[in-house]
C-alpha cells in the first residue's frame, strides 16, 4: 500500500467542523457542560460497524492535532490497514471539552473514506493486478470528490481523475484521456486525436476514445495509424444503448490491432464497471490493460463508525450494552 497523506486543515475549516458542520446536540452539550463547569479527561474509542479498509484516520489525526494540547493523547491504526468489525481504530484521551464537539466530523471522515476505500479494494482485487483508475468524481459533490478519490487510492486505485485528488494522494498527476464532447466538436476521432497529440505535453498519455462515431475496431485502427508509436492506448466506453463494452468487443479490437502491427497499443475499458463485471472480463482472460471505475466506488455506502466514552477520569465507564474501559488493540500506535 502506497503512503498517502494530505495537508493539515486550515483554521477556518477547523472552526467549520466544530460549528456549523457539527451535530447541534454536541454544541448544546458543550454549552451546557461549560455553563455547569463540568469537564473531565475521557478516553473515547472509535470503531466501525463492519470489516473493511480503514481510511480517513489520517485526516482525523490531523484535525485532532489542531485541537488537542500537549498533555493530550491519541492512538490510531494505520491508514489503509484492514480493520475488523468493532475494532478500536482510533482512541483519544483528553478533556472532553477539547474535542467532544468534533465527533460528527471525526466519524464522518472515517465512515465515508473507509466506505470508498473498501469499495475500491474489492474492485482492485477483482482486476487481478491490472490498473484501476477512479473516475467517480462527477458523481459526488465537488467539495467531496477529491477526498473520495484520495480514499480510492488508499484502497488500491492506481490513479484518479481530479488534480486535487491526485495531490492529496501524492500522485504525480491526475489520470484522464479525453471526453466525447471534445471528439464531437472536432467531428472526427482522428482529427481530435491528432490535435490532442499536438497540444498535450509528453507527460500526458495518448489514450484515445474510439467509440464516438464509428465501429470501435475501425476507429482503433484509424487512430493507431495516425499516431503510430505515440499512441499508448484506446479507450472503450461503449454506451449501454449499443450493448456496452463486451468480452467479444475487447477481443476483436485486440486482434485487429495486433494483426495490423499495433501490439504496443493497450486497451482501457470504462463505463458502468463494478467488481462483478470486472471479474467477468478477467475470467474470460480479456486483454484489457486497465479499468476506469466511477460510481461503483463513489456511490459506495459509508461504513458506520461509533465513538464511545470508555473511561472518565481514569475510571472505566460507558453506556449500557458496551464494555467499560479502553479496549486493547496492539495495532494502535501513538500519534499525538
Amino acid at each position: 500500500m502506497k503512503q498517502v497523506t494530505a495537508t493539515s486543515p486550515a483554521a477556518d475549516l477547523v472552526a467549520y467542523y466544530g460549528g456549523p458542520a457539527s451535530d447541534v446536540y454536541f454544541q448544546r452539550a458543550r454549552k451546557t457542560l461549560a455553563g455547569a463547569h463540568v469537564d473531565a479527561v475521557v478516553a473515547v474509542d472509535f470503531f466501525s460497524s463492519r470489516a473493511g479498509v480503514l481510511c480517513g484516520v489520517a485526516e482525523a489525526v490531523r484535525l485532532l492535532s489542531e485541537i488537542l494540547e500537549a498533555d493530550d493523547e491519541a492512538w490510531a491504526v494505520a491508514e489503509g490497514a484492514d480493520m475488523d468489525a468493532k475494532e478500536t481504530v482510533l482512541r483519544v484521551r483528553a478533556p472532553y471539552s477539547r474535542f467532544g464537539v468534533y465527533e460528527t466530523a471525526l466519524l464522518g471522515m472515517l465512515s465515508s473514506c473507509s466506505g470508498w476505500a473498501t469499495a475500491a479494494r474489492e474492485i482492485v482485487q477483482a482486476a487481478n493486478g491490472k490498473r484501476v483508475i477512479s473516475f467517480g468524481a462527477r458523481h459526488v459533490h465537488p467539495l467531496v470528490a477529491p477526498t473520495m478519490e484520495y480514499s480510492a487510492v488508499v484502497g488500491g486505485c492506481a490513479g484518479c481523475a481530479t488534480p486535487l485528488g491526485a495531490q492529496l494522494a501524492l500522485l504525480q498527476g491526475a489520470s484522464g484521456t479525453m471526453p466525447h464532447a471534445m471528439i464531437l466538436l472536432f467531428g472526427d476521432t482522428v482529427k481530435a486525436a491528432r490535435a490532442f497529440d499536438e497540444h498535450m505535453g509528453d507527460d500526458v498519455l495518448r489514450i484515445v476514445l474510439v467509440d464516438t462515431f464509428k465501429d470501435e475496431a475501425e476507429e482503433a485502427l484509424r487512430v493507431a495509424e495516425a499516431l503510430g508509436k505515440r499512441l499508448r492506448g484506446v479507450r472503450l466506453d461503449t454506451p449501454s444503448e449499443r450493448g456496452g463494452v463486451t468480452v467479444d468487443l475487447v477481443k476483436e479490437v485486440r486482434a485487429r490491432l495486433d494483426q495490423a502491427g499495433f501490439d504496443h497499443v493497450g486497451i482501457f475499458v470504462s463505463g458502468g464497471l463494478d467488481a462483478n463485471r470486472i471479474r467477468q472480463f478477467e475470467a474470460a482472460e480479456c486483454p484489457i490493460h486497465s479499468y476506469g471505475v466511477g460510481m461503483a466506488i463513489s456511490a459506495a455506502p459509508p461504513i458506520a463508525f461509533t465513538a464511545d466514552i470508555k473511561e472518565i477520569s481514569g475510571k472505566p465507564m460507558t453506556k449500557r450494552g458496551r464494555i467499560p474501559g479502553a479496549q486493547p488493540n496492539e495495532r494502535l500506535a501513538r500519534v499525538i
